[in-house]
């Protein structure tokens, strides 16, 4: 199935905003034991878990587990890693994304990156939102298209009369915003965000929290975090991952431990190897 077969089956096309369903929401990505390696080494391995629409799904668990690894097998930014491998099946709205078929810069334009470190380009803010479009050759209004994406990334009022100024004059938080803008021009299906405000203040770690609410009712995302408040507050659903080590040959692999609502997993949770790492525990 190529590029625009796909983007004909209208995968793309953001959901209808949030409600409260009777059933759970249609699955968008079903994970059958997913497996990531670099060079021989298992990053993370054996991952089976369905990820739903217009719902925040939080990655946690200790540092080297495979979180963000898992993260990238999803819109196949492990594929720029020299080495780096996926095995098992990444369906995406029933379509397996490592397919010889598929276009990765397509899968990559359709479930967007939010990185740990706000990196906007050396560009005016105005220019940073409208790269993706117009590398797309996109034909309609820019100038309303540029707005909107930095309305829905709740960025317009701080810079509207900013817009020819360089994005890197904007504070820490600010940029992140604008990264999400930046990904929102592209209409995106998914947003996947790696500790997108580990980096930031308390204020403005609220403000990309609240941001990603908002945005779940358009959106699907899927989020890594180390803060288990933020976990808590943000998220439907979450997923435990742990490292085990093998030390006959030094190595650590990442695997799920539990994945459930986030309710659950806070409260009842079903491992306790989850249940030490949310109180601290261990980790």
């Amino acid at each position: 199935m190529d590029s625009e077969a796909w983007a004909a089956s209208g995968a793309a096309a953001p959901a209808p905003a949030r409600t409260t369903p009777a059933a759970p929401h249609a699955a968008v990505f079903e994970l059958e034991d997913v497996s990531c390696s670099y060079g021989g080494f298992t990053a993370v391995g054996g991952v089976t878990m369905t990820i739903r629409r217009n719902e925040i799904t939080a990655l946690i668990g200790p540092s080297g587990c495979g979180k963000s690894t898992l993260l990238r097998c999803l819109n196949r930014m492990n594929d720029l890693l020299p080495g780096a491998k996926v095995h098992g099946q990444v369906r995406y709205n029933g379509e397996n994304v490592y397919d010889p078929d598929i276009d990765p810069v397509e899968v990559r334009r359709r479930i967007g990156m939010v990185f740990q470190k706000p990196n906007p380009f050396p560009k005016s803010v105005y220019d940073n939102v409208a790269f993706g479009p117009r590398l797309n050759r996109y034909k309609g209004d820019l100038d309303g298209l540029v707005e909107e994406s930095l309305r829905r990334a709740a960025l317009w009022d701080e810079v509207r009369t900013k817009l020819k100024t360089s994005a890197l004059a904007l504070s820490g938080g600010q940029q992140q915003r604008l990264c999400i803008a930046r990904t929102l021009a592209v209409s995106p299906d998914v947003i996947l965000m790696d500790e997108p405000a580990s980096a930031l203040d308390p204020i403005a770690t609220l403000k990309i929290e609240d941001l990603m609410r908002e945005l779940a009712a358009c959106y699907t995302i899927v989020v890594v975090t180390h803060n288990m408040q933020q976990a808590a507050r943000v998220s439907d659903r979450t997923a435990f991952f742990t490292v085990t080590v093998d030390d006959e040959h030094d190595e650590r692999t990442g695997q799920l431990v539990e994945f459930d609502t986030t309710e659950k997993i806070f409260t009842q949770a079903s491992d306790s190897r989850t249940e030490d790492y949310i109180t601290g525990r261990f980790g």
